[in-house]
């Protein structure tokens, strides 16, 4: 619970002839995370004189090749059974998501399985490469009449063929926009340059421009577009276009409609295939990783003439059925060398966490601060106790934390089926909700004043010594309170933490000197409120401050006395606790008094009004303080917590495991 699971390295040797069996049982069993063994091999002499670095399987092209393939043939299929979902479809595929059938397929080698691959592949494309050029010759010809209407209709009020304003043999005709006030300007320069041209002009929609058409001779082409260009000229290129711009953009039309309802029935078609091989293309997309992954896992390994050397963590409690595995899987042609971990300080060993059901997905905010260091404290459970707390502190709003579990249920149901981290945080929102609601409970949080503002009826369970707005000051001692048993069980952490790894001037300068100054600071305290013995506890109280400030120093220097302010700051920040609760409550009860004066204020409509003003004002005052409540809750054990012990590691354990979420094998 509050260690990682302990690791040792193990070296499997085995025959080639076995190797690929091996890697198999392994990559189905999950228990081992392998290493790349060159590391080991370099620090080994003796052994580096014998082995050579293995090399992924010749097989590993030609599957990434299939495996691209089907990744494409794969994305095809999911969108035609996509398209056409709208919002409803979007919500209910969050909230009650399909779960994946799995395909019982057969145990083969790489090289049958590739060959069963092929064959599948071929017989999808063949449907789906013919519907692939149909949509693109379709998009393609789209393109084009879109392309020719926009001509079309820039060129509407000329009414000629577009076709007799291509160039001939001994002509050029140029097209274009300009500007109207330059028209006569335009015609008058042009006209200076030859008589061998003719110039047409139609005014545009826009009443700004015009179009021009500039016929002339080859020769004079060049410089009717110079004398175009001082003009700010925008050419318009015709190219192939034929018929009237009316009849261009008629034809366009009905031509595209038409289009619309080949597309139509070539995605059903598309669709037919989809439902189809959707889940054969999942199940061999997920085949191709598995199987590519175990034949790139061999670059990691080492080998000689006729056998092929691993490297691997794995947790000790496992050590046994790995050998067996091997064992089984080699027909006893296999060897094992165990190495154990010494010292609690190597970071380079992957760690495992070990949680019960309640803790384990508070892992997820655990791994979102960092990676637990190999054999040190993991806080886990600590996060998974204070953090549904907090949150539900800074809430304490008994509805808004009821809807908040209510989400949480929504995301087990729903995406936490399918989504390990979906499922993790839904329990997070459910337990931090339950929180919201009994402290919401207990200190009259219910939408605000909802019950008595609104209803005329309080709560039966409303505790008055603690009720948010008529006792502030005793929920802040309540938050202060906790904070400090927080903090000093941080302390505690840290300082073991520091003392099993031999640090112990950091132990006395940065959690055991702490515990002196609080044992100063109450008998301090004492001496003022018990005047028999004041003097006696008043002398010990400053002699425990003043040793308080002498391990600071000597640990830390002589800033280290500003340390104490450090520390004020880490315990008063919990106030922020009784801050939270009360925005949460002040807005709500604000939001109730703005719907009571607009239902009063307003005739008739304001029930409707008051209504709108009620859902909309509750709806924004929940996501933000639900926003608040959580950054607070990680700030409290991110910042103040774990700033105490926590050591940082560099990775998590990750399982050499097959994917078998579409397919499983068969028995």
């Amino acid at each position: 619970m509050f260690k990682t699971a302990r690791m040792r390295k193990i070296r499997i040797v085995t025959l080639d002839k076995y190797v690929a069996p091996t890697v198999d049982a392994l990559h189905e069993s999950g228990l081992i995370q392998i290493s790349d063994i060159s590391d080991s091999i370099q620090q080994d002499p003796e052994l580096a004189e014998l082995v050579t670095p293995a090399k992924a399987t010749p097989y590993t092209g030609k599957l990434s090749s299939l495996l691209m393939k089907t990744n494409g043939i794969s994305e095809l299929l999911g969108n035609s059974l996509s398209e056409g979902h709208g919002l409803k479809d979007t919500l209910m595929s969050f909230i009650s998501p399909d779960l994946p059938v799995q395909k019982e397929v057969d145990r083969l080698d790489t090289e049958a399985f590739i060959e069963k691959a092929e064959d599948t592949l071929s017989q999808v494309e063949a449907k789906t490469n013919v519907i692939e050029g149909k949509l693109a010759a379709l998009d393609a010809e789209t393109s084009e009449l879109k392309s020719n209407k926009s001509l079309a209709k820039r060129l509407y009020n000329f009414d000629m063929d577009l076709a007799d304003l291509k160039d001939s043999k001994y002509t050029s005709t140029t097209v274009g926009r300009i500007n109207a006030e330059s028209a006569s300007e335009i015609k008058n320069e042009l006209s200076n340059l030859t008589d061998e041209l003719d110039i047409f002009t139609v005014p545009m929609d826009d009443k700004e421009g015009e179009i021009i058409v500039v016929v002339t001779l080859n020769e004079f082409s060049d410089d009717v577009y110079s004398i175009l260009r001082k003009f700010d000229f925008e050419r318009i290129e015709v190219g192939d276009v034929e018929g009237y711009p009316q009849q261009i953009i008629s034809n366009a039309d009905a031509r595209l409609l038409t289009i619309e309802s080949e597309r139509s029935s070539i995605k059903t078609e598309l669709r037919a295939v989809a439902e189809q091989w959707d889940d054969d293309i999942l199940a061999l997309k997920e085949q191709l990783e598995n199987e590519k992954e175990k034949n790139e896992i061999l670059s990691s390994f080492v080998q000689t003439k006729d056998a092929y050397v691993l490297e691997a963590w794995v947790p000790i409690k496992d050590t046994v059925k790995v050998e067996q595995l091997v064992e089984i899987s080699s027909d006893g042609h296999c060897a094992f060398e165990t190495v154990e971990v010494e010292g609690t300080d190597d970071e380079s060993v992957p760690v495992l966490q070990q949680n019960g059901w309640y803790a384990k997905p508070f892992e997820f905010l655990v791994d979102m601060y960092s990676p637990v260091r190999y054999n040190a404290m993991d806080p886990t459970i600590f996060v998974a106790i204070t953090f549904p707390f907090f949150f539900g502190f800074c809430l304490t709003d008994a509805v808004y934390g009821l809807v908040v579990s209510a989400l949480g249920v929504v995301l087990i149901r729903g995406m936490g089926k399918v989504k390990e981290s979906m499922n993790a945080f839904g329990w997070i929102l459910i337990w931090s909700g339950l929180w919201a609601c009994v402290l919401g409970l207990i200190t009259n949080g219910f939408i605000g004043d909802f019950p008595e503002r609104i209803v005329g009826f309080r709560l039966p369970t409303v505790y008055g010594s603690v009720e948010s707005f008529v006792h502030p000051d005793t929920i802040l001692l309540i938050a202060i309170a906790v904070g400090l048993l927080y903090t000093n069980i941080g302390f505690i952490l840290g300082a073991i933490n520091n003392l099993r790894y031999g640090n112990v001037k950091e132990a006395i300068g940065s959690q055991i000197c702490w515990f002196v100054f609080e044992a100063g600071i109450i008998l301090l305290a004492l001496g003022f409120m018990m005047p028999g013995i004041g003097m006696i506890c008043m002398i010990l109280g400053g002699i425990l401050i003043l040793a308080t400030i002498g391990m600071l120093v000597w640990a830390n220097g002589a800033y280290g006395v500003m340390d104490i302010f450090g520390y004020m700051g880490d315990i008063l920040s919990y106030a922020r606790l009784l801050a939270l609760c009360l925005a949460t409550g002040g807005i709500a009860m604000t939001v109730n008094i703005l719907s009571v004066m607009v239902n009063n204020m307003v005739p008739f409509a304001g029930i409707v009004l008051a209504i709108i003003v009620f859902i909309g004002g509750h709806i924004a005052n929940f996501a933000f303080q639900v926003l608040g409540a959580f950054i607070n809750a990680l700030r409290l054990n991110y910042v103040e917590f774990f700033s105490q012990f926590f050591m940082e590691g560099k990775g998590k354990f990750e399982a050499f495991k097959a994917n078998r979420t579409f397919t499983k094998l068969k028995n």
